[in-house]
């Protein structure tokens, strides 16, 4: 499962997670540098979770397996 994690880097290139995040073991990621300060409301932020914990239900699964008109 991939996960999105907020990451601020340096001029030295020194990466620093925003929050604390434990991995079992070394992990690959891939950075988007953008080239202005993201502004997030706090809205966002405060839905993430509801909206992934959403994203892993069973019936919400079931609802996207069916073909979609193109």
């Amino acid at each position: 499962m991939s996960k999105i994690v907020e990451t601020t880097i340096d001029a030295q290139n020194n990466t620093k997670l925003t929050r604390p995040n434990r991995l079992p073991k070394l992990r690959r990621a891939f950075a988007t540098i953008f080239s202005e300060e993201l502004r997030v409301p706090e809205i966002a932020l405060l839905s993430e979770s509801m909206l992934t914990r959403d994203w892993h239900l069973l019936e919400e699964d079931a609802a996207r397996s069916h073909p979609q008109p193109e």
